[in-house]
């Protein structure tokens, strides 16, 4: 168990989560407990936006995403969506800043969310029952290695959650042996295990020869080997679980195959979450500074030098919103998938009890600035968030999303991230 001192843990934990259940019963709202979301994913796409074709139009309760525009293929799922505007990074512009702060909210060890990024944080209350705490899906995330321009996931203050590229690699660990080898898949459970034994052993050793800082890490590290170990042994799949195909066999790093990982991997993802294996989730496509060309749409220039183009360019910005158009289409594909599954622990379908939040690191792009990053939040009925809705704020703090992201999923805290910025939710959401 990782050791931590009382005040942290109080800070952590949230005094109000304390004596919610509480506070509930005596008021007698226990019986009518408000709708909250069973499951999280969290879908990036880097590089910002260009505002006026990205914004719908009309007003909060009847807008469309005008024809030509970058979101024009989430018309379909309009009634599922809550798509926000003029929501700021408080003090923070540029790329990397943007992605370290994106889902942390600024957060420190003393935060009330102990510098964790929101996923990580919902799955540390949300999922310690399941099978994999949170699972992390990765298109071409590490073509730059780790570093804080291409992770968006914290488990502690400067401690990244790599995301998984290769969707093969992805489909073992869920689903076990490739192909249907069960000797193999034994010999690789069991060797798996022996190395966790070994690397558990040595980073015990470690640990008693560090500095407090780097202990707090290694036990950060031991977290994620017990996780992974849990990952191997418990039972695969809620009964009724549809079965999953193999990803094929593809260079997931070649810039040709971008769109068949990021298909295979959200397929993954979905499967995931309707078996009951996690309920929380993520997709990173690429990273900040994305030097992905689409050449599957025509284009022929790196999508982070398109996201540069100024209006008089009128060429290379149109370039770039065919770009944004294809990742909106992702999104939208993603919703589909979910709204086809059957919520096997519930009724309704997995997008009536999943939030899913499509999360950027800047707002625009042309200026590297972290002023109005646009958001799109997804759902259902199983949500206390109201969807269907266009909002346009004034610059208030991204904070202030984050803690309802996390009110959204039944996890009560204050204030997400760094408190100096913001306290409480962002109310008009609900």
């Amino acid at each position: 168990m990782i050791r931590i001192g009382r005040r942290q843990f109080t800070a952590g934990l949230g005094s109000s989560l304390l004596a919610a259940p509480l506070l509930r019963f005596l008021s007698g709202e226990a019986q009518a407990a408000t709708p909250v979301a069973k499951r999280l994913i969290v879908f990036f796409t880097p590089n910002g936006t260009v505002h006026r074709h990205w914004r719908p139009s009309g007003t909060e309760t009847a807008f469309s995403f005008p024809a030509g525009s970058m979101l024009e293929s989430l018309n379909r799922h309009s009634s599922k969506l809550l798509v926000c505007e003029g929501i700021d990074f408080a003090e923070v512009d540029n790329h990397e800043a943007g992605m370290a702060n994106m889902l942390t909210g600024g957060g420190s060890a003393q935060s009330a969310s102990g510098g964790l990024s929101v996923d990580q944080y919902i799955a540390s209350k949300v999922g310690q029952s399941s099978r994999f705490k949170s699972l992390e899906f990765g298109v071409q995330t590490s073509l730059w290695g780790a570093a804080r321009s291409t992770r968006m996931s914290y488990s502690a203050p400067g401690v990244f959650v790599s995301p998984e590229d290769n969707p093969r690699n992805a489909f073992q660990r869920l689903f076990g042996a490739l192909g249907g080898d069960t000797t193999t898949a034994d010999k690789q459970l069991r060797r798996r295990k022996s190395m966790l034994d070994l690397v558990r052993g040595e980073m015990n050793d470690l640990s008693q020869r560090v500095g407090a800082e780097e202990k707090r890490k290694l036990e950060q590290h031991l977290e994620a080997l017990r996780q992974t170990e849990k990952g191997l042994t418990e039972p695969v799949a809620l009964p009724g679980c549809p079965s999953a195909t193999a990803p094929i066999a593809m260079d997931a790093m070649a810039n040709a195959n971008f769109p068949a990982v990021g298909r295979a991997q959200m397929d993954l993802l979905v499967s995931a979450l309707t078996c009951g294996m996690t309920r929380v989730a993520s997709l990173q496509w690429s990273h900040t500074v994305a030097p992905q060309v689409f050449t599957w749409t025509g284009v022929n220039e790196a999508h982070h030098e398109l996201s540069h183009k100024d209006d008089s360019n009128t060429y290379g910005l149109g370039e770039f919103i065919k770009c944004e158009r294809w990742f909106a289409e992702q999104f939208s594909y993603l919703l589909d998938a979910l709204a086809a599954r059957p919520d096997l622990e519930g009724s309704g379908t997995m997008l009536d009890s999943t939030l899913v939040l499509w999360a950027k690191e800047l707002g625009d792009s042309r200026l590297h600035t972290c002023r109005s990053v646009p958001f799109v939040l997804a759902g259902g009925s199983s949500s206390y968030l109201r969807f269907g809705r266009y909002l346009r704020f004034n610059g208030v703090p991204h904070q202030k999303l984050l803690t309802s992201v996390c009110h959204a999923m039944g996890v009560n805290i204050s204030t997400f991230g760094d408190a100096t910025k913001a306290s409480g939710p962002l109310t008009e959401l609900v």
